[in-house]
């Protein structure tokens, strides 16, 4: 039997009940990083239903799974998902809202696992007619430093043998559900979170000539800081610094001992990267004790930017097409978001694509990472068959 795009279609369409079934327990019991046992046990044994053989316990709480075509060592490729949760407080009022108070999957990653165990049970219907191996890849921890990504690479997830390219998708509430997006070459940022800490002198706000304003350093040091983007920053480097977090345990009349900052640094260039750091410690210190107080600053770093292969992406946006139609994949622009499976991106030759799920008429339009956020279920069909219409391209293409 030689496959073709109806073929998957039919039978993305056929297990798209099981799949949104999937999709909404998950989304009604989120797990946050790291911590994600009861998502693995529904993951576990679903795989054990579709006869799939895996690993479980790596990393912690990922599955890692292969389905083995005719001639399984010819050639091997890997599907990711990550199964993680964000500690964020659900208020839609749906069927399959979030039991687990203040834990949310408010960045779709239970389409992910859901559409990844949908592409299973198409892969493994189809694995006598394809050739190769098709390795899968249920990734705890994306939300969370040191990644799971990471974790799970150095517990040989892309060993033995190394597959010749990995895929994942993620959803993305500004494409219309219909549509997934592609970009060759750089496309997520580096991500590194900054932990601040300026030491002044407390005291009665009435008197601050008796005391070291910490508010007053933190503010400069918020507003000075720009400038290293601003002035520094290698034009043609997109970079961005945020500060999304301030705590000064004042009073109207009290100025505290410290103030505390959290933020996030971006960019696409390691040299430059590197550079920063030095350049925003430097900075925050120096205005600090300028100023009398004192400054402690620490830059945990995060992911690497993101690169997908372009050969491998314009081969996967031509089987895109192929599958959903020309006029439903689109180009996607540069992103400063961040994502762990950049990790992946700098082993192997990667491809990280966008999977509509906005429907306007039907009021999903929320943002990823916020309380409202859902999706147009539809997405989960054209997610796990495109998911397994690439992976089966992708054995019987050579690049």
């Amino acid at each position: 039997m030689t496959i073709n795009p109806e073929i998957v279609q039919n039978l993305a369409k056929a297990h798209f009940a099981d799949i949104q079934k999937h999709r909404r327990h998950l989304h009604a019991h989120p797990e946050l990083s790291f911590q994600e046992y009861k998502t693995a046990e529904y993951i576990a044994e679903h795989l054990k239903n579709y006869d799939i053989e895996f690993k479980a316990g790596v990393a912690g709480t990922g599955i890692v799974a292969t389905i083995q075509g005719k001639n399984p060592h010819n050639k091997t490729i890997a599907l990711r998902a990550d199964i993680d949760a964000l500690p964020i407080v659900e208020e839609n009022d749906v069927p399959y809202k979030s039991q687990n108070e203040g834990v949310m999957h408010a960045c779709g990653h239970d389409v992910h696992t859901a559409s990844l165990l949908g592409c299973a049970k198409i892969l493994q219907e189809l694995k006598d007619h394809f050739e190769g191996t098709v390795r899968l890849i249920f990734q705890p921890g994306e939300e969370r430093i040191p990644g799971g990504a990471s974790l799970m690479i150095q517990e040989g997830v892309l060993e033995n043998p190394k597959p010749q390219s990995i895929f994942g998708q993620h959803v993305m509430p500004l494409l219309p559900v219909g549509k997934v997006g592609f970009r060759e070459g750089m496309y997520m940022a580096s991500a590194d979170e900054l932990y601040v800490k300026v030491i002044g002198k407390g005291g009665h706000a009435a008197m601050p000539e008796n005391c070291v304003d910490a508010v007053l350093i933190a503010s400069h040091i918020i507003v000075a800081l720009q400038q290293i983007v601003s002035r520094n920053a290698p034009p043609k480097i997109p970079s961005v610094l945020s500060f999304g977090k301030v705590i000064a345990n004042g009073a109207t009349n009290i100025l505290p001992n410290e103030v505390y900052l959290e933020g996030t640094f971006r960019t696409f260039d390691e040299t430059w990267r590197n550079t920063a750091h030095e350049k925003m410690v430097k900075m925050a210190q120096s205005i600090a004790e300028a100023m009398g107080g004192r400054c402690e600053f620490e830059v945990r770093r995060g992911y690497p930017f993101l690169k997908n292969n372009p050969l491998l992406t314009q081969k996967a946006k031509s089987w895109a097409e192929m599958y959903l139609g020309k006029e439903n994949v689109v180009d996607l622009d540069i992103w400063l978001a961040a994502e762990d499976f950049a990790y992946y991106s700098q082993i192997a030759d990667a491809c990280f694509y966008r999977l509509g799920t906005r429907n306007e008429a039907k009021g999903i339009v929320s943002g990823v990472h916020t309380p409202t956020f859902d999706i147009d279920e539809q997405a989960l069909e054209i997610g796990a068959g495109l998911m397994a219409w690439i992976a089966l391209q992708s054995l019987e293409k050579s690049l």
